[in-house]
């Protein structure tokens, strides 16, 4: 075993564990990760000896933080798009895979989970939150948009909690994930280390899981359902902003601070999500992941997420200039155009 590989694929006891060994990049995803992963999962999908899979981070900060997107921005600027837009298509094919998989699929995430890191552990089958666990899909921050399975997974929460997060990209902590669904279990982080064994023991999952679960508390979020599943629920991203700005002259302090919030956002981020997630509702996996795919394809065609990744990530001054500034110069056009088929470049989902 390579302790200084980027990913660590290895069979102990009756689990095939997958370990993200990025710790310093906060297990930020790579083609390279995004490879062994695919690879490893084949070959223990047929493996009698190998009766469940389990995925964690190194180190203690994160599980998974996202794709490496420096490197992605920097190949799209660069004009390197076929070798960008190959990390996405084999991610999403990644995803597919793990919502498609026939074992069981657990998740250990006691830390920060945010993007790709989303994608690698949404759509399995147990998602276990540790008492770090810190969920978000920030994209619209950036210029980007919520990917790696979101367009599917986000309108098939509660209410309108998935709208709320495509939209405000705000972190949600443990309690919150359980209500929401996005973790099936919380285990106290001095437990996850037993649980482990009992998994790789070949102990059975749901017995295991069950034995090791804790109660997370009060979800803080609860309170502000009402606000959200109104607001959010409204017709375009203006309308949701203009009822949260209603629930602010209310004394809502929950609607300010979440349309102040969006107001830092990219217009046309918000709208190409908005779109996702009204779209998503209807459609099944696979064509979710299609439908990112043709996002992803044009979203080099702007400056938004170039500019974003400079504010946020580089610079870190945290002023971007959107291109448009405003949702009133969001054209309807220029959200189709990223839906639009791709012809012969459409993803591959058999």
């Amino acid at each position: 075993m390579d302790e200084t590989a980027e990913v660590i694929c290895e069979k102990q006891g009756q689990a095939g564990v997958i370990t993200l060994n990025r710790p310093q990049a906060l297990n930020a995803l790579t083609l390279t990760m995004v490879r062994e992963m695919h690879q490893a999962l084949d070959a223990w999908a047929k493996d009698p000896q190998v009766t469940r899979v389990i995925v964690q981070g190194a180190g203690e900060k994160a599980f998974c933080a996202g794709g490496d997107i420096r490197r992605l921005t920097d190949l799209l600027q660069a004009g390197e798009r076929d070798e960008a837009l190959a990390f996405w298509r084999e991610e999403y094919q990644l995803n597919i895979l793990i919502k498609r998989y026939p074992k069981p699929y657990i998740s250990l995430i006691d830390g920060i989970v945010m993007g790709g890191g989303v994608g690698i552990s949404l759509h399995g089958s147990y998602r276990v939150a540790g008492e770090r666990y810190l969920f978000a899909m920030p994209e619209v921050g950036i210029g980007f948009f919520p990917d790696v399975g979101a367009t599917y997974a986000l309108p098939r929460l509660p209410g309108q909690t998935g709208m709320y997060l495509a939209l405000t990209g705000e972190r949600v902590k443990r309690a919150d994930a359980a209500i929401l669904g996005l973790a099936t279990h919380s285990v106290a982080s001095e437990a996850i280390g037993s649980l482990r064994q009992a998994l790789i023991a070949g102990e059975p999952v749901d017995e295991a899981l069950a034995k090791a679960a804790s109660d997370p508390g009060p979800a803080p979020l609860d309170e502000h359902r009402a606000v959200i599943d109104s607001c959010f629920s409204a017709e375009s991203v203006a309308a949701v902003l203009q009822r949260l700005d209603e629930e602010a002259g209310k004394g809502s302090e929950f609607a300010a601070k979440t349309a102040a919030g969006m107001r830092t956002k990219s217009p046309t981020s918000m709208c190409i999500a908005f779109e996702q997630v009204r779209r998503g509702a209807s459609l099944d996996f696979e064509e979710a992941m299609k439908t990112e795919f043709r996002i992803v394809s044009r979203i080099g065609d702007g400056k938004d997420f170039f500019e974003g990744v400079r504010a946020v990530l580089l610079d870190k001054d945290n002023q971007p200039r959107w291109e448009p500034a405003s949702l009133d110069s969001v054209k309807r056009e220029t959200i189709d155009h990223h839906f639009g088929n791709l012809g012969p470049y459409e993803l591959e989902t058999a």
